[in-house]
């Protein structure tokens, strides 16, 4: 038996992170020395340790390894969802360094902000199968997408354009978004719970840009219009909308998503005073 000083000095861990393992119930001493109340370890623990450092280094958090330990059979579906995290963090910090070589390459060249191309087109008018509710956040489109796709399976409609959504929220919401999904479908049907068939108006200035990457760049995008509205003398008139032209769906790589986002506006001569 050793003392946990003799232990601790032939594993390389420290006296601390022992009697944490001690109080978590990950690695408990062989024995308590009734004499001194010392913690005593023997050499048959050092396997059940090296399990423990193995899956910390691996990053599982002391809860993820005790939940480990106490059943083995948990254990594939865990390594398997710390890879699937770990993967989404380095694919997360792969565009933090492409946002920094951009940055440092525009620095170079004098300017800061990425050129956004924004133009000017009419949008008509269509007739389309409507959901809108309120969603958590502006990722959580997805559930609604699914739903919508299974209503037009089973009513078997017909789209004849491409799905859109509006944003109806007069300013940024961080959370209870309010969103409606739009499908230009051929006929008309029977409304159903939140599902609508409706008119959405044309529009005949819509300001216009396209982003190429992962949902999370759209948000540069709309920054670029408070400058772009600027200087072309242009307000807000309406509720934004967003065409994702190529996702999940169709992509597998986030990298080449395609996200058209419209805004109609109008001239500041066009605006009502009061």
């Amino acid at each position: 038996m050793l003392k946990i000083g003799e232990f601790s000095k032939l594993t390389q861990i420290s006296i601390r992170m022992l009697r944490y393992y001690d109080e978590t119930g990950l690695l408990k001493p062989a024995a308590i020395d009734p004499q001194t109340g010392y913690r005593l370890y023997s050499s048959d623990q050092l396997t059940r340790l090296n399990q423990i450092l193995t899956l910390r280094d691996c990053g599982f958090t002391i809860s993820e390894i005790s939940a480990m330990m106490g059943s083995q059979s948990l254990l594939p579906a865990l390594i398997e969802a710390k890879q699937k995290e770990i993967r989404q963090i380095i694919a997360a910090e792969q565009i933090k360094l492409k946002r920094l070589e951009s940055l440092k390459q525009r620095q170079n060249q004098g300017h800061f902000a990425d050129p956004v191309q924004i133009v000017i087109k009419a949008v008509p008018a269509c007739h389309v199968l409507s959901l809108r509710r309120v969603i958590p956040d502006y990722y959580a489109e997805g559930a609604l997408w699914q739903a919508m796709a299974a209503f037009v399976q089973t009513e078997r409609l017909t789209a004849v354009g491409q799905a859109f959504s509006i944003f109806h929220d007069e300013a940024y919401q961080e959370k209870n978004v309010d969103v409606e999904l739009c499908l230009p479908v051929k006929q008309s049907g029977k409304n159903q719970g939140d599902f609508r068939f409706r008119d959405v108006e044309g529009r005949a200035a819509m300001a216009s840009t396209f982003v190429c990457g992962p949902f999370s760049e759209i948000a540069g995008a709309y920054r670029a219009f408070v400058c772009w509205l600027e200087e072309n003398g242009t307000h807000l008139d309406g509720p934004d909308r967003q065409i994702v032209h190529r996702g999940p769906w169709n992509e597998t790589d986030p990298r080449q998503y395609l996200t058209e986002i419209q805004i109609p506006v109008r001239k500041e001569a066009e605006v009502p005073l009061g």
